[in-house]
């Protein structure tokens, strides 16, 4: 059995069926797979080929963190997920292949001292087969070159909807006249076809012609693919100014970088406090009285362990005479249980006994908890404990915290057109501050040196928020690298055992108010303890309430971005759907969509300027279709409730490895050069959706 306090959901339970990951060059011997090895106690981020459909089931029921949407191999589905040694020699036993360490727990602290020393949207196919032979539509037929290797995607919608055994074979020709195929899997979401697809294949050349064929007879007419995504940014002057990003930043390490940019660009530039503090990095005191794997209960403190609750001290005492009650004293920052005994003198108290004691008679300043799995059992006597909040970021102020946002612009009146980029809701994103950090200094550099930044910035009221969850960042640089949440503790009763302590929080990205858990749509967990837990209300915490609150207070903002990592996604609304039926918030109108798209290839097109980067066209669309339902998430409350173009992206491209034949992932906290290359390219995406806001705001206004 797997350990349930380790697993934490980031997707929902309606991924059941996934699509293709690439296969080999046809002619090309399959390479041998590295072998992986991960210690029982040992936690990584693992890409795994599960055995079926029903194993990826059974984990994403469970709670299973996994960091992107599952893909298919040979008909298996493929996903990331964060485990143990223990969980995954676990799924081994039961049939499942680990492919890659994608990054070990410990990577995170390591690559921080190291870098401080340094689409479109898919439709349907919704007509029916005719006489046993199926009809086959190109949904996607896309090329691009990068690394100087081209690549062709492709998606296929086959009217036999209803059968699962339907096998589809893309043909494709090159300019040259090289030939070649690859096979296509079906994918469903939430039990519902959706079409058939493979990751990007290699080709020797341009693609000029493409067949699909089905094993039912149908084929498709031939189609052309397009150049992907045909759109390039201006070239950048003669000096300009980039790469201000050296190391990863901590959340103090941002706080910094914001008050000496807000010092040395006081013309072109406002610091904001945002009006909701977080919790800060603090945590209630916590301890075992007694063993954990005899019997315990867990004391806690109300109040931080910060404020005079560390170092308490918590005991047990057999008294040593008969016929004694259970009593409970608190003198001197000790914390006394004088255990209950019968005539005979033997102690009676149980677990239960004493957590009700100490609640009833010290609950305003401590509480306890019995352990989960020593309820009923007789109380030892222990002690005495201290009581430690577990906190190991000795340099992180132990206060609420204010988050802060640059607002950046010639004309901070709100009489331009607003852009909003965000980052890090997600506390283990490490890379993507830097992406926002990047923009926002080349935005106020190159405004003294560059006549074209300089029009930008007369033109568009920028506002950036580095890091929307602070408290949850600290947590992982410094305690825990794989947190997701943020720090508030909404758990009751034994999930509030510490053994859980690196599943509580809230998921940031799914505590906004449309398309949420408490309306009904899934992606989101009512579970204190998974990965995507959705708090107790919509707006809950106020890592959400700030980013609708400046969004509020500044209506001017009619375009945003939020960054997360990883995997390579640019996508945008609807992000949710209700499970029966798939039902998706509201589409886009069709001038809307068109405005998502044709803005999506324009900034896809600047950030493969830097080093070649592409997001894939499978890739690029609205959330539901491209990732999964992702309920109570920011981009749809900017959209459908405040009328903000919002868009999502997810840097952290997966890199293609020609010696083993397969796209590799590069997790949430890669080695710095990788993620300085992330920040560098993702930065040049946000300059280029200020250019389309730019241009947006002049169609709108041209007679």
């Amino acid at each position: 059995m797997f350990v349930r306090r380790r697993w934490t959901a980031l997707a929902t339970t309606s991924i059941l069926i996934t699509a293709g990951l690439f296969q080999p060059d046809p002619g090309v011997a399959a390479p041998t797979a590295p072998t992986v090895t991960l210690a029982p106690a040992e936690t990584a981020l693992v890409r795994v080929r599960l055995a079926d459909e029903a194993q990826l089931a059974r984990l994403v029921a469970g709670g299973a963190d996994l960091a992107n949407r599952p893909r298919s191999r040979d008909g298996h589905p493929v996903a990331d997920l964060v485990l143990t040694g223990r969980q995954l020699a676990d799924l081994t036993r039961q049939g499942a292949t680990a492919v890659q360490i994608v990054q070990r727990a410990d990577d995170g602290a390591r690559r921080l001292a190291e870098s401080a020393r340094a689409a479109q949207a898919r439709t349907r196919a919704g007509l029916r087969a005719a006489d046993g032979v199926d009809t086959l539509q190109f949904l996607q037929a896309y090329w691009w070159t990068t690394g100087g290797k081209t690549f062709l995607q492709a998606q296929v919608a086959t009217t036999a909807t209803d059968d699962p055994d339907v096998e589809i074979t893309v043909s494709w020709r090159t300019a040259d006249g090289a030939t070649g195929s690859f096979p296509l899997y079906r994918f469903e979401d939430s039990g519902e076809y959706q079409y058939h697809y493979a990751l990007p294949q290699p080709v020797p050349g341009r693609p000029v012609q493409l067949t699909a064929t089905s094993s039912l007879g149908g084929t498709s007419r031939p189609v052309t693919a397009t150049l992907w995504p045909n759109a390039t940014p201006p070239p950048q002057p003669a000096g300009y100014q980039k790469d201000f990003i050296d190391a990863y930043l901590t959340p103090v390490d941002i706080k910094a970088r914001i008050a000496r940019l807000g010092r040395q660009y006081r013309d072109l530039v406002d610091v904001i406090d945002l009006p909701n503090r977080t919790q800060g990095y603090r945590r209630t005191a916590a301890a075992y009285l007694g063993d954990p794997a005899v019997a315990a209960v867990v004391v806690e403190s109300v109040r931080f362990g910060d404020q005079g609750m560390n170092g308490v001290q918590a005991r047990t005492v057999d008294p040593g005479r008969p016929n004694r009650p259970l009593a409970v004293r608190y003198r001197d920052r000790v914390l006394t249980v004088s255990l209950a005994t019968d005539g005979a003198g033997k102690v009676t108290s149980t677990t239960d006994d004493v957590a009700a004691a100490i609640n009833a008679r010290q609950g305003t300043r401590l509480r306890a908890t019995v352990e989960d799995g020593s309820a009923g059992l007789p109380m030892p006597v222990a002690g005495p404990v201290r009581l430690d909040d577990g906190l190991q970021g000795a340099e992180v102020p132990a206060r609420p915290w204010t988050v802060q946002a640059l607002r950046i612009g010639k004309h901070r009146d709100g009489s331009r057109i607003g852009v909003l980029a965000y980052s890090q809701e997600h506390a283990r994103e490490w890379a993507t501050p830097l992406v926002t950090l990047e923009f926002a200094e080349r935005l106020l550099a190159n405004a003294r040196t560059d006549a074209a930044t300089r029009e930008l910035l007369e033109q568009v009221d920028v506002f950036v928020i580095p890091t929307v969850n602070p408290d949850g960042a600290n947590y992982s640089f410094h305690d825990y690298n794989f947190q997701r949440k943020n720090l508030v503790n909404h758990c009751a009763g034994t999930a509030r055992d510490p053994r859980y302590r690196t599943s509580w929080g809230v998921d940031v990205n799914r505590n906004y108010t449309v398309g949420s858990l408490f309306d009904g749509y899934v992606g989101a967990s009512a579970n204190c303890l998974s990965g995507n837990y959705a708090g107790t209300a919509e707006l809950s915490e106020a890592e959400s309430r700030n980013v609708i609150d400046l969004a509020k207070a500044h209506p001017n903002i009619r375009f945003a971005m939020n960054v997360h990592s990883y995997g390579g996604y640019f996508m945008w609304p609807p992000g949710a759907y209700k499970a029966d039926g798939r039902v998706t918030l509201p589409r886009p109108s069709i001038d809307e969509s068109t405005l998502f798209l044709a803005s999506a290839r324009r900034i896809v097109g600047a950030i493969a300027a830097e080093r070649g980067t592409v997001t894939w066209p499978s890739q690029t669309g609205p959330v539901a279709d491209v990732l999964y339902s992702a309920a109570g998430n920011s981009a749809d409350q900017l959209y459908y409730e405040l009328g903000i173009f919002a868009w999502d992206f997810e840097v952290g491209n997966d890199r293609w490895n020609e010696t083993t034949g397969q796209w590799e992932g590069v997790g949430f906290q890669p080695p710095f050069d990788e993620a300085h290359g992330e920040s560098q390219e993702y930065a040049g995406g946000l300059i280029e959706l200020v250019r389309v806001a730019r241009d947006h705001a002049a169609a709108r206004t041209t007679p």
